[in-house]
């Protein structure tokens, strides 16, 4: 890949990645209080007092830091935007690095499947 694609590429990602973050920290706050899909569903069919109190997902280190959409110890102004961003660069992170993963994967099966490079033109007709 040539360094000018290579800056394009990287040029495009981190522009994206500051629309994301700037949707995050600036949208967030506008974002319906109203409960979503899954909530509504178990408000409608009068199940939500039956979950878990002590979820798996309760259990993990980041648990006590986030509650719901935003984060704990942090006035309410600023806590969900500071959530959106920290979910928003979590994000990103995870696909950044699966997609190196991904590519580096890639090249090196691709290299191990190419066929030696031949000069005779008449082996390459037979």
């Amino acid at each position: 890949m040539s360094s000018n694609s290579r800056s394009r590429n990287f040029a495009f990602t981190i522009a994206g990645l500051g629309v994301a973050l700037l949707i995050a920290v600036f949208l967030s706050p506008f974002a319906s209080s109203d409960p979503d899909g899954l909530d509504r569903v178990a408000q409608d069919l009068k199940f939500e007092d039956k979950a878990v109190e002590d979820a798996p997902a309760r259990q993990l280190p980041f648990a006590g830091i986030f509650d719901e959409y935003s984060l704990k110890g942090v006035p309410e102004a600023v806590a969900t935007p500071i959530a959106g961003l920290f979910g928003t660069l979590a994000a990103f992170g995870l696909a950044w690095g699966i997609g190196k993963i991904a590519v580096r994967g890639s090249d090196s099966s691709s290299l191990e499947n190419e066929l030696p490079y031949s000069d005779d033109s008449d082996t390459q007709r037979h």
